[in-house]
């Protein structure tokens, strides 16, 4: 039951942000920036098709925990970029190469992160379903982290 609320929720969630367009799309990214994300970094790493990118300011240095929607499959990780290639943690990623992740409560390590677009065969066929040929999604490397890495 919980697997078909959060299939129903990952693609209505795409479809909005298809039909809001690029613009509407990264307006409402700076509201959830400092309104919604402070509250979906309380449960997101818990949920399936959610994940907490723990990543580190490219300019400030600063750490950052960011909320996605996210597809986990092997040792592979998708975000479909809703609010664009230019969002400040794709932009982190980007520039670091790499990062960690909590997902369902496991810890992973990130890294060779890409920009490649929607239909792109690497990307799960849930993706891949999406009609929206000019959005592109990150595709990353994972490997869980050992309790004993955690330090």
């Amino acid at each position: 039951m919980a697997s078909r609320i959060a299939d129903f929720v990952a693609a209505r969630a795409m479809r909005v942000s298809t039909l809001l367009g690029p613009d509407k799309m990264r307006s409402l990214a700076k509201f959830n920036k400092h309104v919604t994300n402070p509250v979906q970094r309380r449960w997101a790493h818990r949920l399936p098709y959610y994940a907490l990118i723990e990543h580190t300011g490219r300019k400030s240095g600063n750490q950052y925990r960011t909320p996605v929607m996210a597809f986990v499959e092997d040792s592979s990780m998708h975000v479909v970029l809703n609010y664009g290639t230019q969002s400040d943690w794709v932009r982190n990623l980007q520039n670091a190469g790499s990062a960690s992740m909590t997902h369902r409560g496991a810890r992973y390590r990130l890294s060779a992160p890409r920009i490649v677009p929607l239909d792109s065969p690497e990307l799960p066929s849930a993706i891949r379903a999406v009609d929206a040929p000019e959005r592109s999604a990150l595709h990353m490397t994972i490997e869980p982290i050992q309790p004993t890495e955690l330090g």
